[in-house]
């Protein structure tokens, strides 16, 4: 089991930056892939990025790839989404959310058996 708590949310201003942390408890989630999903006002969730756990290979959805950047800190067991550029169409509620141990991760909710509870990032223009 894989217990996921985000930080870093707030309101910002079109142009501003921010950074979101999710810390990951539990006995693999050192091994697990993790993942950024948003759901905003009305919206499907969507997939926003992910890290693997073995080589930090990351993957980016195309609207956010050159603005957010996804690191993570095994030792520490915490992920972080570095987003620059905000744009109000990046309001959303951001979730953290890990795989299964030794699983490599990809843009697909089913993949992802653990989630956070979400932090509101709102972003006037």
């Amino acid at each position: 089991q894989v217990q996921l708590v985000e930080s870093g949310g707030g309101l910002v201003q079109a142009g501003d930056s921010l950074r979101l942390s999710c810390t990951a408890s539990g006995r693999t989630a050192s091994r697990s892939a993790m993942g950024w999903f948003r759901q905003a006002p009305g919206k499907d969730r969507e997939f926003v990025a992910r890290i693997r756990w073995n080589d930090e290979e990351t993957y980016y959805a195309d609207y956010v790839k050159g603005r957010f950047t996804i690191s993570r800190n095994n030792a520490q067991n915490t992920v972080y989404l570095q987003m620059n550029s905000l744009k109000p169409e990046d309001t959303a509620v951001y979730y953290c959310a890990a795989t299964l141990a030794d699983q490599y991760g990809s843009q697909w909710e089913y993949e992802y058996p653990y989630w956070g509870q979400g932090t509101q990032v709102t972003v006037s223009s």
